[in-house]
């Protein structure tokens, strides 16, 4: 099923539906705890100044290729978001991906952790550091430069596709935005969005926010695409061996490997589409 979406919220309900899903699929732990992120040889490590802040990000990928700035899930910058950006790197002819450190070297290893960072995330801040990634990439190289991201990630691309109006192209896994950090019928960028059909996070990633997505992409006039992926839950792109343990573990058993491979191949030919000089 293909459509296109636009989804608001207030953060208010944005933090009763990641509860609930944290709620539902997860038991409660006793305490947060913090991990800093792990070093990874593939990936150099920068600083990025903005504004009066500096914070780390991490590239990897051909120099002077089309960038792309990849945004973390709610953990972090972890294994499986660090999985998508080497992926993303050898895509085609190449493409230098950019990982900003938004939580500032913290990563969650349990839900109750990566729900705690999550809540307290400035979300202006963060857009703030992906316009700054951005500029970064197009000042180092990159001649047209994408956002893409999955879950809070995800939401954060398309609000960067209102906001940052040097963002060349978007695509955004499993998140929208609420309508107090961007206003999607004022998108500048073309997005593509992708969704499981099974996923329970109301208002912020279920069908019902995909296609109230369509509708807000559609009165902006840029192009979009929404696809829905049949049978399949939330986070279903992660497919590492260490991600599919944690899904599994927090009661998301769905596997198919043929939708992840159709939602790249689609990743594939949008970015392609807009960002090849």
């Amino acid at each position: 099923m293909v459509g296109i979406c636009s989804r608001t919220f207030s953060k208010t309900l944005l933090k009763t539906a990641i509860s609930g899903l944290a709620r539902t699929l997860s038991p409660p732990v006793s305490r947060i705890q913090v991990r800093s992120v792990m070093a990874n040889s593939a990936f150099k490590k920068i600083q990025i100044q903005r504004d009066d802040t500096a914070f780390d990000a991490y590239v990897v990928g051909k120099e002077d290729a089309p960038g792309i700035v990849v945004l973390q899930e709610w953990w972090g910058i972890d294994f499986e978001i660090k999985n998508h950006a080497l992926k993303i790197s050898q895509f085609d002819s190449g493409y230098k991906a950019l990982i900003p450190d938004l939580y500032r070297g913290k990563v969650g290893l349990e839900v109750a952790e990566a729900q705690h960072l999550m809540d307290s995330l400035d979300w202006q801040g963060a857009v703030n550091d992906i316009r700054a990634s951005v500029n970064w990439l197009k000042a180092n190289g990159s001649q047209k430069v994408g956002v893409t991201g999955f879950c809070m990630g995800g939401a954060l691309s398309i609000a960067s596709s209102v906001l940052i109006p040097e963002v060349d192209a978007a695509v955004a896994f499993y998140g929208v935005p609420s309508s107090e950090l961007a206003d999607l019928a004022h998108a500048k960028a073309p997005v593509q969005a992708h969704f499981g059909e099974l996923d329970s996070n109301v208002g912020f990633s279920d069908v019902t926010a995909a296609k109230a997505l369509e509708e807000k992409l559609k009165a902006s006039g840029v192009p979009y695409e929404v696809h829905i992926y049949q049978g399949n839950g939330h986070a279903f792109m992660n497919r590492s061996p260490e991600g599919v343990k944690r899904r599994k573990g927090m009661g998301m058993a769905d596997e198919d490997e043929a939708a992840v491979e159709l939602a790249w191949s689609r990743f594939r030919s949008w970015m392609s589409r807009y960002l090849s000089p």
